[in-house]
């Protein structure tokens, strides 16, 4: 019965540690670089306000993540963003709302501070070139999700060939999603990042 008891509190133990390393600002392995393509938002969720705010891949989110997947989330509930962060978060993202819940949920993570994770999202974002096909009137009405992929790369040459994934709503693309070190470089994907588009062609929703 001992045994079991001992053994019983060193798991508790464990798994209690690895819980509380989990919401740990700055600790973490990689950013992933979420960039929604906003036709298929606008399709799913017709009428929201975000779908006058622009077209084509607008950003979503900067998240820490780490390689075995997943990521930490809300690391101090407690974080308002003051309005000299909320005027400078607005030029980043493309509402307000948008902006406060990805600082509440990610970016309180980043150990950074508001003004750095807001530079460091900057920075990532204005460091990958959208490929020229997905520019208004340009874009297909389908594409295999590695063509896209392969569109990213050579518009980014520093990415790699496992620097990103496509993700879809069914057969429908959703967002892609860059992966980016501490420094806000391009670097490779772990295996817990995939892409989750099926084989074949995919829709791409374009402007109305």
């Amino acid at each position: 019965m001992k045994y079991w008891m001992l053994l019983w509190l060193l798991l508790t133990t464990h798994v209690l540690a690895d819980s509380s390393s989990q919401g740990k600002p700055g600790e973490f392995d990689f950013y992933v670089l979420s960039l929604s393509w906003s036709p298929t938002y606008c399709l799913i969720s017709p009428g929201k306000k975000k779908c006058t705010e622009g077209y084509g891949f607008l950003l979503h989110g900067f998240w820490p993540q780490y390689t075995k997947g997943g990521g930490p989330q809300s690391c101090d509930a407690q974080s308002r963003l003051s309005p000299a962060e909320l005027a400078k978060g607005v030029l980043v993202f493309s509402s307000q709302a948008l902006l406060e819940h990805v600082w509440a949920k990610h970016g309180t993570c980043s150990g950074l501070g508001a003004l750095g994770y807001l530079d460091a999202t900057d920075t990532a974002l204005a460091s990958v070139k959208i490929p020229q096909l997905f520019e208004p009137f340009n874009v297909p009405n389908h594409l295999h999700a590695q063509e896209i992929e392969s569109l990213f790369r050579q518009s980014n040459p520093a990415m790699g060939n496992h620097g990103m994934a496509v993700i879809c709503k069914g057969r429908v693309l959703s967002e892609v999603r860059v992966c980016m070190s501490k420094e806000q470089r391009f670097t490779r994907c772990p295996r817990s990042m995939k892409t989750t588009c099926k084989g074949g062609d995919i829709r791409i929703p374009v402007q109305r």
